[in-house]
């Protein structure tokens, strides 16, 4: 089984996944948080930079557009081409509300018509291979049937599916009967993502579809970065493991970013979620909030490195 990083939009970024690989590794593909276009298909700066080659050496990284505009799509994906990416992945699944607003992300499968259309011209033109992350629908898991109708006419190398609704966000159950349809329905490989933070939550997941190929995780994997070396039956994650994961994190940050408060703005989103990982959480959580110098940030991670204790 493939284990693929999802793309974390503000967190997973090249300095992020670069620490990551050092420090645990055992991840097949990472994907980009997604480069947002204009509508002539320029980037931003801050996307560039993220998937530049060089700032990804050593990682297996698929660049992720958000945009429903096919010409677009076409301009930054040749640009991607050029740096040397031959899979480009399509954001159809971002739930969130000023994403969604714009017709964008799972915004986009508002409408199965345009987005049929925006593939027709896509593929027409565009040589490369291209996966898309998707949800079900907006409002219900109804309206799976008509995106798997468009889904289904296409050649893309993967289709990963995050069985909830935007509606849904990350809440409720995923709906496995919609994973179920997609696998009877389409013909090319799917990667299933959604509410695996446990290696029992990936055994049963196994169990119950022993042909699956991939499988996508973030939450899991940023609030317990040795899940995946779990899953793969290594050694469990270590203190020290941890502790070298978040100094490259931090150097690097203070390396390309300008002040202490961008510097702690970054360092806290990280253990937002890796404080989960501590026994002591509840504890440190606090404190970390609370920080507002790099000097006293470190003086509270050295504490956490010293003294506490990983969850088993």
């Amino acid at each position: 089984m493939k284990l693929y990083f999802a793309p974390m939009e503000g967190l997973v970024g090249y300095v992020y996944r670069n620490a990551y690989e050092a420090a645990f590794g055992n991840i097949d593909k990472y994907f980009s948080p997604f480069i947002a276009t204009n509508q002539h298909g320029v980037m931003k700066t801050r996307d560039r930079e993220d998937v530049l080659p060089e700032h990804n050496r050593g990682v297996h990284l698929v660049p992720q557009i958000l945009t429903r505009q096919a010409d677009a799509f076409l301009v930054t994906a040749r640009q991607l081409q050029e740096m040397g990416y031959e899979e480009i992945n399509l954001n159809l699944g971002c739930p969130s509300r000023t994403v969604v607003a714009k017709g964008k992300g799972s915004g986009f499968l508002e409408d199965p018509e345009e987005l049929d259309r925006f593939f027709d011209q896509v593929f027409a033109d565009y040589k490369g291979e291209l996966s898309v992350k998707t949800r079900i629908g907006i409002d219900s898991p109804d309206e799976w049937e008509d995106l798997l109708r468009v889904y289904r006419k296409y050649p893309f190398s993967e289709v990963i599916i995050h069985p909830r609704t935007q509606q849904e966000y990350y809440e409720k159950t995923p709906h496995m009967e919609a994973f179920e349809k997609a696998a009877q329905v389409l013909k090319v490989p799917l990667c299933y993502n959604g509410n695996i933070f446990t290696v029992e939550d990936y055994e049963n997941l196994k169990e119950k579809y022993s042909g699956l190929g991939m499988v996508m995780m973030g939450r899991g994997i940023v609030r317990n970065p040795g899940l995946p070396s779990q899953i793969k039956g290594k050694d469990n994650m270590s203190m020290k493991q941890l502790e070298q994961f978040h100094e490259q994190i931090l150097e690097d940050y203070e390396r390309i970013l300008s002040g202490e408060k961008n510097v702690l703005f970054k360092m806290k989103e990280v253990w937002l979620y890796l404080i989960d990982c501590l026994e002591e959480a509840d504890t440190y959580r606090k404190k970390i909030k609370k920080v507002q110098k790099v000097k006293d940030f470190r003086h509270i991670t050295k504490e956490i490195f010293n003294n506490a204790s990983l969850k088993k």
